[in-house]
């Protein structure tokens, strides 16, 4: 049954979407991500900073392994101990911001894992996901398999993407 999730924190006050596919299910085929957001947070992204006033809109387990900064950012808390983030103001400036979503896309991302469907927010959000898919290719080109420490940064980005880039 569908239900309404109410967001109240830092970025948003008031704001109400509508759960209308289970969740981690009813994905467009075109999106086939290889990491959870609960995956993704325990491994390190965004320098531990991205879901630290938030979590009561998502499951609790999503957290219980999270590597979040209590603090600013720490980049030492990402899986290969690099920034591989742009800020914001940049994402704004690019205008990659949805107004529903003024974290960007992991924070679309984890909506539509819950289950929130937008559909076209979704398409635009899918399209740069999988445009986000040649970083893989330049990995795979340019380093040896299994070797972590090149392209470190690209890595990272992957990660952030929902891309599984530890084993590439």
């Amino acid at each position: 049954m569908p239900r309404t999730v109410v967001v109240n924190d830092r970025m948003q006050k008031g704001y109400r979407y509508r759960l209308s596919a289970p969740i981690g299910r009813g994905f467009d085929p075109e999106f086939v991500p290889d990491l959870t957001p609960k995956e993704m947070l325990a491994l390190g992204v965004f320098c531990g900073k991205y879901m630290t006033d938030c979590r009561k809109e998502f499951p609790a387990s999503w957290f219980k392994r999270a590597r979040l900064s209590p603090g600013g950012r720490d980049c030492a808390l990402n899986y290969f101990g690099v920034d591989a983030s742009q800020p914001l103001s940049e994402w704004r400036r690019k205008g990659w911001i949805h107004p529903d979503d003024p974290r960007g896309w992991f924070q679309w991302y984890c909506r539509y894992y819950m289950g929130r469907r937008l559909p076209d927010e979704d398409g635009r959000q899918i399209r740069r996901w999988k445009a986000f898919r040649r970083h893989a290719a330049q990995v795979r080109a340019n380093c040896e398999p299994g070797d972590p420490f090149c392209r470190p940064r690209q890595r990272q980005a992957l990660l952030q993407w929902a891309y599984d880039s530890r084993t590439m």
